[in-house]
């Protein structure tokens, strides 16, 4: 392995990077450092965030300033402002020993006066969110015709947030002649049409595989029914009692539901998302960053660019979307050569969710199994028992008092103090867990029979209408009768909804069905379907409470008519995705199947 001397890192820069506690370059600094250092290099490196990505692209750059031109030389986009501030403080701690470099953050939420009056004070190197570079462009306030390398750092977030336009602009106005180098985790299709335009022959430097998970995190995935899914969230936080994480969540309103939740429970806990203002989003970091929270429950895009050191865990309270999301929250943790622990809660019905993520971070999910109360309240007494161990004692300050608590406690003897000491810290945790109950992981295979064996039918031989725990049922006019599958009523539900909906379970039969959304969002499904129809029949969405889930009243189309009133919204038809009328050739619309289409042999769902 080479050292920083030998990757051609200047005395300067060496001797501030020493005093921070860099010894050896890591694999994406001992690859890009040499390259970056030449003349008219283009360069994209994927790499997993927290493998030392500034380093590698601030050194070189920093070397090649020119200190006696005070004009932007180097131009870093970022996604977000924490990211932004974050590279910035870096780049002047790397260039403490280079007299008059000027390292400036530009970001919104913040006076863009004062970062007018640093421009034209001049400075080195500017480090920006692109929404506010390009305000600062427009205003005629930044010159970037000086401009010798371009760092696109997160690149695929940055796209992700929808500034592709405002990169595409930024970048026609800076020269053709300078370098370029694309930092990004992943490798969506956006970033090779930003390649192809702006960068030439660009060399690829991949640490590991492309879109591979960081090798030193471990991923764990726990299966719970919907309703336990805070509670195991609970169990798994009180496993480690050391944990210093961040807590995912889908939305903000979740976000701050789990939040309050946990500080109710006694958590050193906060929320990060949208809906704060930018002062209440620093407050909130500032105390995560000092360890005054130890749990950040977060959306993924409050906490883009989050860069914070020495985390143990990420928790996924459900899984994202899209697997690149899932790339960036593990990679919050295991970073600069630490290991880290990557935490899934999720319900049965994610599964295919994991099985894909482990093929394109070619990295295998370990099926954890619930502590239980006893496991818990061991771990946390030989922690507690760990800290009195390494606890230190100022002998001075503690020794006026301690004839007054010798004589206080002389009645006790050391096995009692010892007792009543640990009781005092855990009284609380060891009543809860006594009684509580023990969470089941899911086991998937007979979650899946279940959904269609016995006990979804009462002793009659009837099926049950009681929805899962934390789920709304519903009754929907459309059965397998009209070539309704389950893909296709989620589809329509989609379609008539907006936002995503979390669908529970899915009962078809032959002239109707029933379906089951998350409490949460049962009005907004009620109000939003019923006023929709398909291929000129009016669906008709209602609660299955009261509903005889064996017969009906048909009518002649074989189903449940809605009555409601009103003109009524023509939804696609699922198979094709074309309206009823048929707008693309061979388009036909979601109809009644023919006789002999119905009488075929039943598949299971």
């Amino acid at each position: 392995m080479k050292t920083f001397e030998e990757l051609g890192v200047a005395a300067p820069i060496l001797k501030a990077i020493q005093e921070m506690g860099y010894e050896s370059p890591m694999p994406v600094q001992e690859e890009v450092i040499p390259f970056l250092l030449g003349e008219d290099n283009d360069v994209i490196a994927l790499a997993q965030t927290g493998t030392g990505k500034t380093a590698a692209f601030g050194l070189p750059i920093l070397q090649k300033i020119e200190v006696n031109l005070y004009q932007p030389q180097a131009l870093i986009l970022c996604p977000t402002r924490e990211l932004c501030l974050q590279i910035a403080d870096d780049l002047n701690d790397y260039s403490k020993y280079i007299d008059g470099l000027k390292v400036l953050p530009v970001y919104g939420g913040s006076s863009i006066e004062s970062q007018i009056k640093m421009l034209k004070r001049g400075v080195h190197v500017v480090v920006a969110t692109p929404g506010r570079l390009l305000d600062l462009m427009n205003r005629k306030t930044v010159d970037l015709a000086n401009i010798k390398n371009v760092i696109l750092d997160e690149a695929d977030e940055m796209l992700n947030m929808g500034f592709t336009e405002s990169i595409n602009a930024i970048l026609a106005e800076v020269p053709a002649s300078r370098n370029m180098l694309l930092f990004s985790a992943t490798m969506p299709q956006g970033i090779a049409g930003i390649t192809r335009k702006y960068m030439n022959n660009p060399k690829e430097i991949v640490i590991g595989r492309k879109n591979e998970g960081n090798k030193n995190i471990k991923h764990i995935y726990y299966m719970v029914q919907a309703r336990d899914k805070y509670l195991a969230l609970k169990r798994i936080a009180d496993y480690y009692p050391n944990i210093y994480g961040i807590i995912f969540c889908r939305t903000r309103k979740e976000t701050q539901e789990i939040a309050d939740k946990l500080i109710q429970d006694g958590y050193n806990a906060d929320a990060l998302h949208g809906e704060l203002s930018q002062a209440q989003r620093d407050y909130v970091m500032q105390k995560f960053r000092i360890r005054n929270i130890q749990l950040l429950v977060a959306t993924d895009v409050a906490a883009r660019g989050l860069d914070v050191d020495e985390l143990t865990h990420v928790i996924n309270y459900g899984l994202p979307d899209d697997i690149e999301s899932y790339t960036h929250r593990s990679g919050r943790t295991g970073r600069a050569g630490r290991t880290g622990i990557s935490i899934s809660i999720c319900h049965v019905k994610e599964k295919g969710k994991i099985r894909e993520i482990e093929r394109i971070i070619n990295k295998q999910f370990e099926k954890g199994e619930m502590p239980s109360g006893k496991a818990i309240c061991e771990k946390q007494i030989f922690n507690l028992v760990d800290q009195i161990e390494k606890v230190k004692v100022d002998e001075d300050e503690i020794a006026a008092l301690l004839p007054s608590i010798f004589r206080k406690l002389d009645w006790l003897d050391k096995e009692d103090i010892i007792k009543r000491f640990v009781s005092l810290e855990l009284n609380r945790m060891i009543d809860y867990y006594k009684d509580a109950d023990e969470i089941q992981v899911v086991d998937e295979r007979s979650e899946r029979r279940k959904d269609s064996g016995s006990d979804r039918f009462d002793r009659g031989g009837k099926r049950k209408a009681n929805a899962e725990e934390g789920y709304t049922r519903f009754f929907i006019n459309f059965g397998k009768a009209d070539g309704l599958f389950p893909n296709q009523l989620i589809e329509l539900v989609n379609k008539c909804v907006p936002g995503k909906v979390l669908i529970g379970k899915i009962d078809l039969r032959e002239n109707f069905s029933f379906f089951e959304v998350e409490d949460g969002e049962a009005n907004r499904v009620l109000k939003e379907m019923n006023g929709f129809e398909v291929d000129g029949r009016r669906i008709s969405v209602e609660h299955a409470q009261g509903k005889k889930e064996g017969f009906g009243n048909r009518n002649g189309s074989g189903g449940y008519r809605g009555d409601r009133k009103g003109k009524a919204k023509e939804v696609q038809s699922f198979r094709s995705g074309s309206s009823r009328s048929g707008s693309r050739s061979g388009d036909k619309p979601w109809r009644r199947p023919s006789t002999e289409r119905s009488t075929r042999k039943k598949s299971r769902y």
